[in-house]
Order: structure tokens, then sequence, then C-alpha cells
């Protein structure tokens, strides 16, 4: 959710029932994160997170500085992702804060579990951004996470709708992480026109990009990232071939100038299941109805069973 995460968005989904995330990586330093932070308590009372990613890179941002500010200024729930969170996790914990950690793998789970965190988002393969290098969809890795964590944990990847959300709970999960589908409302500071090409596209419109580098990241299939893939494709590709088709800089402009070809941008598979651009609220509370529906069918489903025996 990098340049999504921002104070209208985190806000609407807290305000709509949710919990919405501020991308600490979204904010130039640490002092414009605790100005975001500030802007969100004045648009909401509810609890809100943020997220701090740990991301390959030759000069890594103040990630520490991040954490600091954002403590400082009162938030109690982080979610963190990316390689070798431990410091930062020993950080919040030593704070009295609540983390969320994400992983694509049991065993990275079952690490951070040791590590202390609360709970952990499990992220399977369908999930826009880094699905990990395993390829294993969200259906096994939550059966999975049910046998083997003994923290909470809740669902990623392939999740914008009801359905999808009453599923993973019955899997087991205690709620769900969606970035997608949140991309496509309202209050999302995404242009108008990325938000009506999610509605427009189907569950194929994504595709891989760095599979050779080991760095695998799912991304809205166009003209650069098939580019990208193209380079890829010739063996032997080194970042520096590509680190200009897929810099930040160019994917902002996919958000604030409405061209989804300029550059890269994340998207999970669930724009396949996304056909509209509700308010959060609206969103969230037809959910709500939505998730009972199904949950009370599936009574019948067992009624009819026992009918039967």
């Amino acid at each position: 959710m990098q340049w999504v995460g921002v104070p209208q968005l985190a806000s609407a989904v807290s305000e709509a029932g949710g919990l919405g995330i501020l991308t600490a990586l979204t904010q130039p330093s640490p002092d414009a994160l605790r100005v975001a932070i500030r802007e969100t308590r004045k648009l909401t009372s509810k609890p809100f997170g943020v997220n701090i990613t740990l991301l390959p890179s030759i000069n890594p941002p103040d990630y520490e500085g991040y954490a600091r500010a954002a403590v400082e200024e009162g938030v109690k729930i982080f979610e963190t992702a990316g390689n070798n969170p431990g410091p930062l996790i020993k950080y919040f914990k030593s704070k009295g804060c609540y983390v969320i950690h994400k992983c694509t793998t049991i065993r990275h789970a079952k690490s951070a579990e040791k590590l202390g965190v609360d709970c952990l988002s499990i992220d399977g393969f369908e999930c826009a951004g880094h699905p990990g290098e395993d390829d294993i969809g969200g259906l096994v890795l939550l059966a999975r996470a049910v046998k083997e964590l003994k923290i909470p944990f809740v669902a990623s990847g392939g999740i914008a709708d009801a359905r999808g959300l009453a599923a993973v709970l019955a899997m087991g999960a205690a709620g769900a992480n969606m970035g997608t589908r949140f991309m496509c409302t309202v209050e999302s500071p995404i242009h108008q026109n990325i938000k009506e090409k999610i509605v427009a596209s189907t569950e194929r419109d994504t595709v891989h990009i760095f599979r050779t580098l080991h760095n695998t990241a799912r991304v809205f299939k166009n003209k650069v990232a098939m580019e990208v893939v193209a380079i890829e494709r010739r063996g032997n590709a080194k970042f520096e071939d590509i680190k200009d088709l897929v810099s930040g800089a160019r994917g902002r402009l996919v958000y604030e100038k409405g061209d989804p070809d300029i550059g890269i941008w994340s998207a999970g598979i669930a724009v396949g299941l996304i056909d509209d651009i509700p308010t959060c609220e609206e969103m969230l509370k037809k959910w709500e109805v939505e998730v009972e529906d199904i949950v009370a069918g599936l009574n019948k489903v067992v009624i009819s069973s026992k009918a039967k025996l």
C-alpha cells in the first residue's frame, strides 16, 4: 500500500469499523510520519496502526527513526513485514505495543511467533506485492496455520468481498487483511482512472516481476511490467537492468496522474472480484450483513446433512 496508506484512507477504514493502517515509508521521513499520525487522529478517534516494511535496499530508510516517531506519537498497533524484523519487534514489545507480522510461509510465521509477535498476517500467493518464493496459495497456508500456530492470525491475499471474509473466518483466521480492495474506495487517494481500471480488470490482469531476482512481486499487468518480464526472460538480468522501469517515483505517478502504464503498481488477483467504488463505511456495513447471511447459509448445509443421515 505504498503511496496509498495515508491519513484519509486509514482514518476512513478505522471509522468504518476496520483497522486502518498508515504505511510509514509512504512518508519521506520520520518527522513526516509524525505529521501523518496527527492528521489521522484529527479524522478518527478509533484505533489505527502503522506498517513498517523492511525492504532490500542499498540505502535503507531510517526504520528505527520511523518506529521511534510512531511510538512517541502514541501508536500502539504495528504491522511489520520483510526480512529480519527481530530488532523492530523487540523494540515495539518493550514499549507495550501490539505487533502483527506479515509472513508468506509457515516457517517464517513460526519464527515470528518465537520473536514474540501478537498476531500474524498469513499472505497467500494471491496477494499483491511480495508473495514470497514458495508459491503456496492461501487455502493451504491457512489450513497449516491453524495446525501449527499458537497465536491469532489474519488472512491476506485474494480477499475482496464478504464471501472471501466468511471463508477465511471458517478457515480459522481472526480476520482479513485487504489492500487491493481498499485501493478501490472513495477515500483511497489514488486517481479515479486507476480505480476504474481496477473495476474493469479480471483476475488475469496481474503479473509477477523480479522472479529471476528471487524477490517476486505481483503487480498490475501493464506495458512497463511486461517490459520487465521480457528483460528477465532473456536471462542473467540484474536489478540495474530494470531499476529505471520499476522506480518508486514512476509508480507514484500512476496514482497521481491516472495513467496505468507510467510505472509499476501493486495489485492482487482480487482485482477480478472488484466491481464498484464504494465508501469504506458502505462496504464494511454491507459485508457485515452479507457475512452473517453466508454463515447462516452454512448452518442450513449442516442441518440438511443430518436430515439425510
